[in-house]
């Protein structure tokens, strides 16, 4: 695979500086063009042989375009705030936004080339990496970001003569790393290792680029016309090719009977059961909650429900006996202009709780399956795809031992009718109904026939959906407070 990176090309100084000032000009034109439209942004992954450049070229590239539009990220060591929570949180928090572009060094796949190479891991866990690297960068791409993956490459006699010259040149000794001189004496696996993973994750929308690295003039115009290639070629299609996906639900439903029309929604509690179980599990979940074994885990609550369900009230219940300080709520509207210009899960990445806490999602990562989908805020294949993408999120969140519950709180459209109606009389709830309440009430098929794909799609035995029988508010209270403390004691008891 790495062949025709060892044969020695090179560019001479005279056609280098007379390249160059087009080179910079077209670079400079795309950059600016990709922020005027703010559709794309732009992500550059950079890897291989240490001592082939990566460094000197990515300083080229920053003074040959505009730096203030490029963000450089190193991810070496992990920090206690980024072990506290799932791997690729500290990667999902520095994406760049749409019409930027970030340069991330020390990434995903350098965690997989070390790991491996180092034998903290087998080929199997490898293979593991490599599909959820796969997924990662599909769903980057699809929602609106350009990856470049960079491997400078040098053979090892090459290598070793760069190292050797480094070492013996006191301007620019500094540069070098034991990380360096380690690779030096595992090269021969490192090549083995890179060559797998390049093989497996070259794609067309995330494709690898392997940059001869003996010769600086070479290897910095080949980066940077390749960068001008994909960019140019991007910016030209005013739109990318639309798939079109199977829109079928899961399970086919032929007597037109849907999963909440088996809910009870007759069940009840009366008023004095109700205050002596609220008062029981409460202190539960404040004693689980204060248990030590808590360090080893994070809790994320996700409610959803019909308009007026009573998910405020249920989450006044749960936080009631805990500790300010323990738990953040998160609402969740339509998207912000930041939020925006991200791919759509990033604005829950910025919020997955660190171990030892709590984050309840008032509405959640679900509304494009459910809102997004009915409203038309996005198309089939968007939704569709979401499927996929938020069951690899959830499984992200409990391997790195977050417990997850999420709730559907379900009224029926007669006791909705009821509770907007005393919303509309009530002056302190007022501001409860809006207008958009109402007219959600004329796509009550629409939005029941959403959330049986929902649940039928994404309740895995990692993340199951617990549907709440809330016409009853008392009853779905506690239903919900049992469920979170079920779901942290079944997590302490695997420990």
């Amino acid at each position: 695979m790495f062949e025709s990176a060892e044969i020695g090309r090179s560019i001479d100084k005279d056609t280098f500086e007379k390249q160059l000032p087009e080179l910079r000009e077209a670079l400079l034109a795309a950059q600016y063009q990709l922020k005027e439209q703010g559709k794309l942004a732009v992500l550059i992954l950079i890897n291989g042989i240490e001592g082939a450049g990566k460094g000197e070229t990515i300083k080229l590239l920053n003074e040959w375009m505009d730096a203030r539009l490029i963000q450089v990220d190193t991810f070496d060591q992990q920090t206690d705030e980024e072990l506290s929570r799932p791997p690729a949180w500290r990667y999902w928090r520095q994406l760049p936004a749409k019409g930027r572009t970030a340069i991330f060094f020390g990434n995903w796949y350098s965690q997989m080339f070390q790991g491996r190479v180092h034998g903290l891991f087998k080929d199997a866990q490898l293979d593991q990496y490599i599909d959820d690297t796969l997924s990662l960068e599909r769903m980057l791409s699809d929602e609106g970001v350009l990856i470049f993956k960079f491997w400078f490459h040098l053979s090892k006699p090459q290598m070793k003569a760069r190292l050797k010259s480094l070492r013996d040149d006191p301007l620019h000794s500094w540069r070098l790393s034991p990380l360096d001189w380690q690779q030096s004496k595992t090269y021969d696996k490192f090549i083995k290792v890179g060559e797998r993973v390049l093989r497996r994750t070259s794609r067309d929308y995330a494709p690898w680029y392997v940059v001869e690295g003996v010769d600086p003039n070479y290897r910095s115009l080949t980066v940077a016309r390749t960068l001008l290639d994909g960019l140019q070629a991007a910016l030209q299609l005013n739109t990318k090719p639309q798939p079109q996906p199977h829109a079928a639900p899961l399970i086919a439903n032929l007597d037109q009977r849907s999963l909440l029309d088996s809910l009870d929604m007759s069940q009840a509690l009366s008023k004095d059961y109700y205050q002596q179980q609220l008062t029981q599990e409460q202190a539960r979940l404040s004693s689980l909650m204060r248990d030590k074994r808590m360090r080893k885990h994070a809790l994320v609550a996700v409610f959803e429900g019909n308009d007026a369900a009573g998910k405020g009230g249920a989450i006044r219940r749960v936080i009631g006996a805990l500790d300010p300080r323990q738990y953040r709520i998160v609402p969740v509207a339509a998207p912000t202009d930041e939020e925006r210009v991200q791919p759509y899960l990033w604005r829950f990445w910025r919020h997955i709780p660190a171990r030892g806490k709590f984050t309840l999602f008032d509405r959640s990562w679900y509304g494009r399956v459910l809102v997004e989908r009915v409203e038309g805020f996005c198309s089939p294949a968007d939704w569709l795809r979401a499927y996929g993408e938020i069951n690899d999120f959830e499984e992200q969140l409990s391997e790195s031992g977050i417990v997850l519950v999420k709730f559907w709180l379900s009224i029926d459209q007669k006791t909705q009718l009821k509770r907007f109606k005393e919303r509309e009389k009530i002056p302190f709830k007022r501001f409860k109904i809006t207008e958009e309440d109402w007219r959600n009430r004329e796509k009550w098929p629409q939005y029941r026939e959403a959330v049986g794909d929902m649940v039928d799609r994404t309740s895995t035995e990692i993340a199951p959906w617990t549907l709440v029988e809330a016409n009853d508010k008392r009853f779905a209270r506690i239903k919900v407070l049992r469920t979170i403390n079920d779901a942290l004691e079944a997590a302490f008891a695997k420990d």
